[in-house]
């Protein structure tokens, strides 16, 4: 879920920018050290947006910048457990779909996928299924829900969110569309 949030950090204003300690400024700074960064508590930073306060300056020794806390506005992306989020494939393996979600991606594991038993076609980049004609590839859009997150602040490319799409009005959109059709010919098939 995507939030403008207020958040505090302390940016270091190197010793040849001093002169321009301004709002504009800070936010550059912040924008350089906090954007595409993810935190346990706010989750990844998409955006600084706004410098509000940039209080008093602090040197510290044997450093040659100054550093000055900033009260700021965001935007972050924080995935919630059992959130329901569109979003691409964006890569296919044997074990299941990797979905960009925002500015993160979530493995849809292959069990979480269908009932139905679904084959890796590498050369086709897809999960294909042995029963049907369905299948699921790269640039295919997903409806998902979080099941599992595990974020590493440290390392932002490790972090884990896991899907699934065996829910009712998961799933694959060409197959919502498909159900939802289903439907109401059925109902149409009952009204006659």
């Amino acid at each position: 879920m995507y939030k403008r949030v207020r958040l505090k950090d302390t940016v270091e204003v190197p010793p040849e920018q001093l002169a321009d300690v301004s709002p504009q400024r800070v936010k550059r700074l912040l924008q350089d050290k906090l954007e595409g960064r993810m935190d346990e508590d706010v989750g990844s930073v998409v955006s600084v947006i706004e410098v509000h306060e940039i209080g008093e300056g602090t040197v510290l020794p044997n450093r040659p910048g100054v550093y000055y806390e900033a009260e700021f506005d965001a935007i972050t992306f924080d995935p919630s457990m059992q959130e329901v989020t569109d979003g691409t494939v964006v890569e296919v393996v044997e074990f299941g779909a990797f979905v960009g979600i925002g500015p993160v991606d979530g493995l849809l594991h292959v069990s979480q996928i269908s009932d139905e038993y679904l084959a890796h076609d590498a050369e086709n980049q897809q999960l294909a299924s042995t029963e049907s004609t369905d299948s699921l590839g790269v640039d295919d859009a997903v409806r998902t829900r979080i099941v599992t997150k595990s974020i590493d602040e440290r390392n932002p490319r490790d972090s884990k969110i896991g899907l699934t799409a065996k829910q009712p009005g998961l799933g694959k959109h060409e197959w919502l569309e498909r159900a939802r059709k289903r439907r109401e010919q059925d109902a149409t098939a009952e009204g006659a």
